[in-house]
């Protein structure tokens, strides 16, 4: 079966105060339609121009990206992008702020409405639809960027440390909200965490990066049945057996990015 996505020899090449700065080097990485793939690696080793390269806010210096056939040369509007700032804009109510896709795009109000509202009720935030952002907590307003994305139905869903942010007992909970989102919705996804407990609890597969110029030192198969209790996870001996290996591939690119 074709990927949905594939990442062919990818590199991206920065000038900075004169100098060349190679972020990314020779990435290789095809995801299949209905995958959930997240990546982590050291601070630094281009995770997020990765991305920004996958939507088409980037272009890349060597290699190309290929989106159901066709190469990555614009903005992607069939891909959607969940950022770690949540970025809801501050004059819109929460409804109004997941419906402003629906509004771009032309739908009329009572059927982005009602979409508005399936998805509010779906992450637990009925009764908040008139609320502004302020008033939202930071796992509310989350919540709200992630169904805002949700909402025009993107064929493939890329998430920047989207829970990054957040207190330990939040992250946890919008990761078993997020998964049974995916569950319900089959939507390709690709996460990026620091957090290697977060990326094995969502992934089908990990991807491990090294440190600047970021390539890719190995790939985990999760072989962690589904549904998966979040919360209870950590205690399998499938959950220990991979974070051992991808820690023991982990730990000399932290060193080295820090030195």
């Amino acid at each position: 079966m074709a990927a949905l996505l594939s990442v062919e020899g990818v590199c991206k090449e920065y000038q900075v105060r004169g100098k060349k700065v190679l972020a990314l080097d020779s990435v290789d990485l095809s995801v299949a339609e209905g995958e959930f793939v997240t990546i982590v690696g050291p601070s630094g080793c281009g995770k997020s121009t990765l991305l920004n390269l996958i939507v088409g806010l980037l272009r890349s210096t060597a290699g190309r990206i290929v989106f159901r056939g066709t190469p990555i040369n614009d903005i992607c509007t069939k891909i959607g992008y969940v950022t770690q700032k949540d970025n809801l804009l501050p004059w819109r109510t929460l409804s109004e702020n997941v419906e402003i896709a629906l509004e771009i795009r032309g739908i009329e109000k009572s059927v982005r409405r009602r979409r508005a509202e399936e998805l509010i009720n779906r992450v637990g935030l009925s009764g908040f639809e008139d609320h502004y952002p302020h008033e939202l907590s930071g796992g509310m307003r989350q919540r709200a960027n992630i169904i805002r994305t949700l909402i025009y139905d993107p064929e493939l869903i890329l998430m920047d440390e989207p829970f990054g942010p957040l207190d330990a007992q939040t992250r946890i909970v919008l990761q078993d909200q997020l998964l049974k989102l995916w569950s319900a919705s089959k939507k390709t996804i690709i996460f990026i965490t620091h957090d290697l407990i977060e990326a094995i609890t969502l992934a089908d597969r990990v991807v491990l990066m090294t440190s600047r110029p970021g390539r890719i030192k190995s790939i985990e198969k999760v072989a962690i049945a589904r549904p998966r209790d979040v919360f209870q996870i950590h205690e399998s001996q499938q959950f220990r057996s991979a974070y051992e290996r991808l820690w023991r591939d982990l730990r000399p690119e932290v060193t080295l990015a820090e030195v």
